[in-house]
Formats: structure tokens, sequence, C-alpha cells
């Protein structure tokens, strides 16, 4: 039994939790772009938070279903239809054996995960069924998905989990792609100038058309050191706010390297990052500093809810 890939949309992948655990020997960690979209979907269909799902990218792929399943979709809004027929996200769908889901207009959002009950089946790569297409990795683990393949899951009759929500949980995308992006300062904040520091916290960038999972190039006023600096390359994470020599930002996403050598100004906080990879090429961010206490209780606050929504509909 398995889903089959009949137009793979623009950029489809496999993307779960990430490939931890592994990035001191300089493998990437990957993952979804967005986490909670991707633990949303995850917890509609009753799956554990950090299960293997689809990522979908902008233009959505043709898909169809050789047997029965439960699924869901959550994050963008891609315009998707289940035979025909309207399927927003964040709700949980039978299919049956047959069904064909494709994608139209594109409504809000740049990033959407369906989700199956059961998970797909596929050897996992070091822990991690992620996808990463830089990294050699064999089949649907190292590249999008093309016309043609086939993942397989396990047919499922069961009934959607009844999910109630916390408020805390609930999103608009639409509402989400004004607010400012929250960051702490980086381990090299001080070595920019009053003024580079004013400029990231009080001026609009725009997210540049190279920018992609591994890094969003940012396009706004130049961000200046006090005075040149040369420094070892040392870790980096998801969130990293690295400035080259051009002085223009450069945020770290899902695919980054594992080290690097341009001074960190800032890092986006975890619970923004969602928020961050739902903004398209040509779109505004503003930063907004906040502190390490805030950032610690939003992520613990998340944590707690989703665990505890994931024991609720296990």
């Amino acid at each position: 039994m398995s889903l089959e890939v009949l137009r793979p949309g623009l950029c489809t992948t496999l993307q779960d939790a990430g490939r931890t655990g592994h990035q001191q020997i300089g493998v990437p960690v990957n993952g979804a772009m967005d986490a909670q979209a991707l633990q949303m979907a995850n917890l509609l269909v009753g799956n554990r938070l950090d299960q293997g799902a689809l990522e979908i990218t902008l233009q959505g792929p043709t898909l169809r279903f050789d047997a029965g399943a439960l699924i869901a979709l959550a994050g963008a809004d891609l315009g998707a239809l289940l035979e025909g027929q309207a399927l927003p996200p964040n709700q949980a769908v039978r299919v049956k054996p047959g069904a064909i889901l494709t994608f139209g207009q594109r409504r809000c959002g740049a990033r959407a995960y369906l989700a199956v009950a059961g998970g797909f089946h596929l050897g996992a790569l070091l822990g991690s069924v992620s996808s990463n297409r830089r990294g050699g990795y064999p089949g649907v683990l190292g590249r999008a998905l093309v016309a043609g393949d086939r993942l397989g899951f396990a047919s499922c009759f069961r009934n959607a989990p009844r999910l109630v929500l916390p408020s805390a949980l609930k999103r608009s995308i639409e509402r989400e792609a004004d607010r400012a992006i929250r960051i702490l300062p980086g381990a090299e904040w001080a070595a920019f100038g009053e003024q580079a520091q004013q400029h990231l916290l009080g001026s609009e960038y725009r997210i540049g058309n190279d920018s992609e999972r591994m890094g969003y190039r940012l396009e706004g006023a130049e961000l200046a050191l006090r005075t040149p600096l040369e420094l070892l390359s040392e870790a980096v994470t998801f969130g990293t706010v690295q400035v080259p020599p051009s002085g223009q930002p450069i945020v770290l996403m899902a695919d980054r390297q594992t080290t690097g050598g341009y001074p960190r100004i800032a890092n986006v906080i975890s619970a923004d990052l969602p928020l961050l990879a739902q903004r398209l090429p040509g779109e505004a961010v503003r930063f907004q500093l906040t502190t390490l206490q805030d950032a610690q209780r939003l992520a613990v606050q998340r944590a707690r809810l989703l665990l505890q929504l994931e024991r609720e509909h296990a």
C-alpha cells in the first residue's frame, strides 16, 4: 500500500524532527522548516510528534493513494483539493483507495505538511527520514520527490482524534505575516556598532530571491562591524543570524551547515522559527529583541502543551 507521486510540485520532501546527535562529525540536522506545523499534522492523525511527513513548498504535488488512509495537512494553505473538494489545513480526513490529492492556488504561507496515520514506511538514516538534497543520501532521502515515486504506508481505518487545541497553539499564518521576528543577541552582538544594532532592530529587511532551506538571505540596511574581525569557525544553529562581509544578514535555516565563520549578530528564538519558515522571497522581515527568559518560557510552554496533546491522543 502506497502513495504515488503523479506530479512532484515545486519542492516536496520528506522531513521529520531532524537528524540530531551527529553535528560533531559534520552531519546537518535538516528536518522540518516549520516544526510546529509538522507536529500539528502528526497530532491530527494520532502520530508521534516527530513522525516523518511530506513538506510541500508553494506549489503542491499531485498524489494518489492506493489504499485507505487518515491524513491531515497543517501549515500553509496551498489550495489543497481531495477528489476535487477543498481540504483546508488543520483537519484530519479519511481517504478512500484511489483518491487523488491536488493543490491549486496558494492562499497563505509557504510550506504545508502532509501526515498519514502510522507514518510513511521508509528506512531511517542515522535515526531520521529527513531529506537532505546536498548530502548524497540514497533514494528520496537525498532529493525532492519526482513523478513515479511511491511512499509506503499502512492502510488505516481509525477515526481522527478529537483534538482541542489550547489557545497558545492556535495559529493564523495570515496574521503571522506581519509579526516581528523575536531575536536574542548573538555571540558577536557587541562587535557590531550601535548603528548596525539599530538597523537590525529598526529597519525592514526583504527575503532575497536566492533564499531556501539552507538559509534566508536578507536585503536591507548594511550591518557593519566596529572593527574588522577574524573568527574561527564555530557551531551554528537553526536561526543563527550571520553577517558576511557584504553586511547583508543571513538567517540559517533547517538545512544549515554545522559550523560557520561569519560574525553572529543574533539568533531567532525557537518559538518564532515557524513564523519565519512561512515567509516567502520578497516578503518583509522585522526583528524585535527579547530576553533569554522569555524565549525559554515560550519554548517550554509550547513543548509541554504539545507533549500533553501527544499523550492524550496516542
